[in-house]
């Protein structure tokens, strides 16, 4: 149909017409919203590099975690700082770390959530790296006990979904059959499957100091080059056992969301990561833009893309316009 036989205009008249025609829609239940655990007792520190966003003991975790329930916001997903670092990340895999504390906490004094929890080991390594480092390089093979250790503290702390970001190949065979031997089998893994070596990650990396003391993650983590190669990736972790596969970061890669999204039958999620929050927190402080208008443009992108689940920063203002 050609104007002036069609004419598009008709179905924008009205914000009423435009809700009936509305293609893809945000809600809170797509929304899942990233915490950081702390040590001690009372704590909520500002993190400078994420606007609004806080450092939380425990005790004020559950708090947040109780009103994003509140809000509607199906999940949220741990991050720790633990008091201290080695070069094996004991701390990651501690029963009495600091994620372990949390999970325990929350399942104890929120319901109707699920607790995902992230299984790396960079945020506990005294390198930064997400792997056991041997003669200057990150050994694969050596790391995927360690990781397997850290899902099965999480799923014994009370987890409902471990989340492995690492890149090691393998990671999720090995984590799925240590799980599945606790007697874990019900748990879920979802799969950092398509993870890049991007620039977005500064002001995470600041908030859970977890930069690299050396070096970078170019040879674990994806070339922001390739997409065929995120379809191998999402491949292999489905094949291994993943219950969800995730792109990250979301908006730089709306391209893969949507490849994987028509190329597999799993739950998509995609992680809108730190530089992206920070950059539209920035710029509507600047005044250059709305906040709230960009913020839900850019989630309703990535569900357009493809994706079930976002991992978001911005999950309880956008849970509040939903």
């Amino acid at each position: 149909m050609l104007f002036p036989d069609y004419r598009p205009r008709r179905m924008r008249a009205s914000e009423p017409l435009r809700r009936m025609i509305r293609e893809n829609r945000l809600c809170a239940d797509d929304l899942v919203y990233p915490l950081f655990a702390v040590p001690g007792k009372g704590v909520k520190n500002p993190i400078e590099s994420l606007a609004g966003q806080y450092h939380l003991s425990v005790d004020n975790l559950v708090k947040e975690a109780k009103a994003a329930r509140d809000l509607g916001i199906p999940a949220v997903i741990l991050f720790g700082l633990p008091e201290k670092k080695d070069s094996l990340g004991t701390s990651a895999y501690a029963k009495d770390g600091i994620v372990q504390k949390a999970v325990a906490a929350i399942k104890e004094k929120v319901d109707s959530l699920v607790v995902i929890t992230d299984v790396c080991l960079c945020q506990y390594t005294n390198s930064g790296h997400c792997g056991m480092v041997e003669k200057g390089v990150v050994d694969n093979d050596s790391t995927l006990d360690l990781l397997a250790r850290t899902a099965i503290s999480h799923a014994k702390a009370g987890a409902d979904m471990v989340a492995p970001s690492d890149m090691m190949d393998g990671r999720v065979t090995h984590i799925r059959e240590s799980l599945d031997e606790e007697g874990f089998s019900h748990l879920p893994i979802m799969s950092y499957a398509a993870k890049y070596c991007s620039s977005f990650y500064g002001p995470f990396r600041a908030a859970a100091d977890s930069s690299p003391k050396f070096g970078d993650r170019k040879t674990y983590q994806m070339d922001p080059a390739n997409a065929r190669e995120a379809l191998r990736e999402a491949t292999m972790d489905a094949e291994e056992g993943a219950d969800i596969l995730m792109v990250k970061p979301a908006m730089p890669y709306l391209d893969v969301i949507c490849r994987l999204a028509q190329e597999t039958d799993l739950p998509i999620a995609a992680y809108q990561v730190s530089g992206e929050y920070a950059m539209i927190q920035a710029a509507a402080q600047k005044g250059w833009l709305d906040l709230e208008k960009a913020m839900m443009e850019s989630l309703i992108s990535i569900k357009r893309a493809g994706a079930e689940i976002i991992l978001t920063y911005f999950a309880p203002e956008a849970a509040k316009l939903c």
